[in-house]
């Protein structure tokens, strides 16, 4: 692996899983893919595919995500010389058009991924998605023959869905109106900014939108639900479902907010992967449209469901504290994925069952070293990553 650095489960859920596997062309693209924030968990599920391939690819990430550097080390033991690696911030325009020389497809992962994070720190959140987006895409735009760009966004875009009528029995939300519950929220739905994060995500959303019509960039935005798979080093901020086995496995209680009645849809990161390629092999079709992508209704269930079914595989009751809904927190969100379906023919092949024991597993193959922090440890990260955040604010303000 080439480095820069800047000088500052059971048979039949596995059989299932390798199946879904089975159908990606990912790969054979001319030229080597780029991806921002590659080192995450979608971003290292997405390399280690088109790496598997033959295709080149070169990884854009600070490493600032938990989890980073292992994937990182993963992907450069297994992969070698296809795989290179630029240690860049995609605020840094320079670095950024250097990177997007020469690819042939761009995925923009790279984010600050966390609701919870940008209320403690709204610039930096807004700097990273919405400035962060607006570089790539002008270094995009300087190039001659402009690349494809895939470009995760967020159902948190919808807002809260405060008007959505739902009905609540003693396990979930779920909506009135029949066609929402059969079906999910589709891309008619007016977008409504919530949080600091809603915002960064939505204003990166709006600007790749724009850019296609007014530049005639050919890119794809896909307005994402939960999505959870190997290599997810999930926290109690983001990444919850691996979060909540981690916490399960290690008998650890898992933090509640709210309820645990409101309801997601969740997608396996190979189905994800699948609509990455079938987006970008079909993107005279897809290009300057968003999309809903997740698990759809037939993957959807609430937060105490998801307890319930960790607790049936692995025959032990979870610790649960329950505390005070976060803010602009959805009741209900599930995607209706029929338009992106409808162009493409993709649909998610790996049930929630299946892919909880797929993550399951991998989780308890990875090394000791691997595994989730202690609560000691999390607790100095948490105190270091709060005077940090205290230090920056303070700085702010001194600038303003």
């Amino acid at each position: 692996m080439r480095m820069h650095r800047r000088r500052n489960g059971n048979h039949k859920t596995i059989s299932a899983v390798r199946e879904t596997s089975k159908r990606f062309r990912l790969g054979n693209w001319k030229g080597q893919v780029l991806i921002t924030g590659g080192a995450g968990f979608i971003g290292a599920n997405l390399a280690d595919k088109l790496l598997s391939a033959g295709q080149k690819v070169l990884l854009f990430d600070n490493l600032s995500r938990r989890g980073s550097e292992t994937n990182l080390s993963w992907l450069a033991a297994k992969h070698g010389s296809l795989l290179e690696f630029e240690d860049e911030d995609v605020r840094d325009f320079q670095r950024l058009k250097r990177a997007v020389h020469g690819a042939s497809v761009v995925f923009h992962l790279a984010a600050q991924v966390a609701v919870t994070a940008s209320l403690v720190d709204p610039r930096h959140d807004f700097e990273v998605n919405a400035g962060g987006t607006l570089q790539l895409l002008e270094a995009i735009r300087e190039l001659p023959e402009p690349p494809p760009l895939l470009f995760t966004s967020t159902n948190k875009v919808y807002g809260t869905l405060a008007d959505l009528d739902l009905r609540c029995n003693h396990l979930r939300y779920a909506p009135a109106n029949g066609k929402a519950l059969a079906n999910g929220i589709n891309e008619q739905r007016n977008l409504d900014f919530h949080s600091p994060y809603g915002c960064s995500k939505g204003a990166a959303d709006q600007y790749i939108l724009d850019y296609a019509r007014t530049f005639r960039l050919p890119a794809v935005v896909f307005r994402m639900s939960c999505i959870y798979g190997p290599h997810q080093n999930g926290t109690e901020d983001q990444g919850w479902v691996a979060h909540f086995l981690i916490r399960a496995t290690e008998g650890a209680s898992i933090q509640i907010y709210g309820d645990g009645k409101q309801v997601r849809d969740l997608l396996y990161v190979e189905d994800l992967l699948n609509a990455f390629d079938l987006a970008i092999r079909n993107v005279d079709r897809t290009a300057g449209n968003a999309f809903n992508i997740g698990g759809g209704p037939q993957n959807a269930l609430s937060l105490l469901e998801l307890l319930e079914l960790i607790r049936r595989m692995r025959a032990d009751p979870c610790r649960v504290e329950f505390n005070e809904w976060r803010h602009a927190d959805q009741r209900y969100y599930v995607s209706d994925t029929r338009k992106f379906q409808s162009i493409t023919g993709w649909t998610p092949r790996v049930r929630v069952p299946q892919g909880l024991e797929a993550l399951h597993g991998w989780l308890s193959r990875r090394p000791v070293s691997q595994r989730s922090e202690t609560d000691a440890v999390l607790a100095v990260r948490t105190a270091t990553d709060a005077r940090s955040m205290a230090d920056s604010a303070l700085a702010n303000a001194r600038l303003i």
